[in-house]
């Protein structure tokens, strides 16, 4: 994930001084890819990472000149050197990290708050930011999926940057920087995802770990279970929702999208046989079942598993316990989640006379 949900939560209505740092450029292996972010706030707290560590000090000197000069400016890091007495202290990473210091006045701010609803509502959004010798940005421009434009450009928005963008969203988004030569500049590119939706049917104990873990790693959590004494918010803290409900109660309910995974793990048969009949053919990112493939088999009346039904759930780690069982799991929602942005396509492609 590249941290911009955990910042958007967390920056409205914070001070003046906050500066937004984004990883714009690696060349060679680093800890973060091209799009992560992090929050410099005001009040010196820091939100997310960019590194493990090597970066964050620097950067915090650095954004302190961004806050007084009010301008924004890319910090250049080289982490190949293997001796102490280099800037990267030894690291020998074998790389170098340019990073965006972004001072977020109230355009910005007003930006960001546009971004967080537009994702919060399940669009996808790209921003371009076009970026000047000195390293700074003279213009940014946010596109959802559905066209919608916002940000601080000036003059008109060149057509090559409209199809650009929709390039990017008929394959897998790669993040950086690319010379667009309608513009005679660079221009970073990063498309911000909606969170990632974890639907938990089953509100048992070795569910709390994977819903805390979930949500740590990113996932909007969901968790539906029919016993009320189980599905409570002092089991589930971190869960983004509870609902309590029967099957058929709670299926209306749930607007399902092809984004979302759903993992049955109630220990029930006939409520785990009921969910997953009425999830069957449901077009889903990832459709789990906890239990043995023969088990799954006789949910399904006896007849092969499709596919689209993974059974065993999680990775193939040999897991014990809840918790463990819960790192296989994740994983591998993490690991489908990488592997199936391409089918995040728009739905209307960009008109020619635009």
């Amino acid at each position: 994930m590249d941290g911009i949900h955990e910042i958007l939560d967390t920056f409205v209505g914070s001070a003046n001084e906050d500066v937004l740092a984004t990883i714009i450029r690696v060349d060679g292996s680093a800890y973060r890819k091209e799009g992560t972010s992090m929050l410099f706030r005001g009040d010196g707290t820091q939100i997310g990472l960019l590194s493990a560590g090597c970066l964050e000090t620097d950067l915090s000197f650095q954004v302190q000149e961004v806050v007084k000069q009010r301008k924004t400016k890319t910090v250049v890091y080289d982490l190949r050197d293997e001796d102490d007495l280099s800037w990267g202290q030894g690291a020998g990473c074998n790389s170098i990290i340019s990073v965006l210091l972004e001072p977020i006045d109230a355009c910005l701010r007003e930006q960001l708050s546009q971004l967080k609803l537009h994702l919060d509502n399940g669009s996808r959004v790209t921003v371009i930011k076009k970026l000047v010798k000195d390293g700074s940005v003279s213009d940014y421009l946010f596109i959802t999926d559905h066209q919608q434009l916002f940000g601080k450009w000036h003059g008109r928005v060149p057509l090559q940057i409209k199809r650009l963008v929709n390039d990017l969203h008929q394959k897998i988004p790669k993040s950086g920087i690319i010379y667009l030569p309608e513009l005679s500049a660079d221009i970073y590119v990063h498309c911000f995802e909606p969170r990632p939706r974890l639907i938990v049917c089953g509100a048992g104990m070795d569910a709390i770990p994977l819903v805390k873990l979930a949500a740590q790693a990113g996932f909007s959590v969901l968790v539906v279970d029919w016993r009320e004494a189980l599905c409570k918010e002092e089991f589930f803290p971190e869960a983004d929702q509870l609902i309590v409900g029967f099957p058929k109660e709670v299926m209306p309910m749930l607007t399902l999208s092809s984004v979302d995974s759903v993992i049955l793990l109630t220990h029930h048969f006939q409520k785990d046989r009921e969910w997953l009949h009425l999830l069957k053919g449901k077009k889903l990112r990832y459709l789990g079942v906890l239990g043995s493939k023969a088990r799954t088999q006789r949910l399904l009346d006896g007849r092969e598993i499709p596919p689209e039904i993974k059974s065993p759930v999680g990775l193939p780690i040999s897991a014990e316990g809840p918790e463990e069982i819960a790192v296989s799991i994740v994983a591998e929602l993490i690991q489908r989640q990488r592997t199936k942005w391409s089918e995040m396509v728009m739905e209307r492609s960009w008109s020619s006379n635009d």
